[in-house]
């Protein structure tokens, strides 16, 4: 199968977090730029449908992967993905998102869970309370190093959840976009 180019959806999503506002604008605010996408070859199960400026997505929209060379060479949101999972998410949800004793698999999590629904979860925490157990994961509405790389974090779960990655630290990746360093530096501005 290949891959057609049609332009990046654009995400806006907007939380009140620790009564901050957030609004997290698309990383690319030009118009699509011309790009390789259909000369890509898609490999792994979610199969990417537009690209700009490196960064994927699927056919609705959502951040996905790309990962080639029989899965040794991951885009560079993905790559940025694995990076900032590993700051800011691991020690709860362990190495490569397979949980641990005291936060679940986000590997399992994301087999049926869109972007939006991810980021409301990272925006505005979740509380799971029974008699057996109490899950409660933090509000990161406020934390820039988590926000202004969501869909990265997103991007790099969805690859380990479609078993299109595997654990450990991809080997090689593609280079950063220019627009991906003009959007960080916006965002943590």
């Amino acid at each position: 199968m290949w891959c057609a180019e049609n332009g990046l959806s654009r995400i806006v999503l907007a939380g009140v977090a620790a009564g901050s506002l957030w609004i997290i604008p698309a990383r690319a605010a030009a118009p699509a730029s011309p790009s390789p996408a259909a000369d890509l070859k898609c490999d792994g199960p979610t199969q990417p449908a537009k690209v700009q400026d490196g960064q994927y997505t699927d056919k609705s929209g959502d951040p996905t992967y790309h990962i080639t060379d029989a899965g040794k060479k991951v885009d560079w949101y993905t790559m940025s993905g694995y990076l900032r999972y590993n700051a800011n998410c691991i020690v709860c949800h362990g190495p490569d998102g397979m949980g641990s004793t005291y936060a679940p698999s986000l590997v399992d999590a994301l087999k049926g869970m869109d972007y939006a629904h991810f980021a409301g979860i990272i925006v505005g925490g979740k509380k799971n309370v029974n008699a057996a157990q109490e899950l409660v994961m933090p509000a990161f509405g406020d934390n820039r190093n988590v926000m202004c790389y969501m869909p990265d974090i997103y991007t790099y779960l969805r690859a380990r959840s479609d078993g299109a990655l595997g654990r450990n630290r991809p080997p090689e990746h593609e280079p950063k976009p220019a627009a991906f360093e003009k959007a960080e530096d916006a965002c943590m501005k």
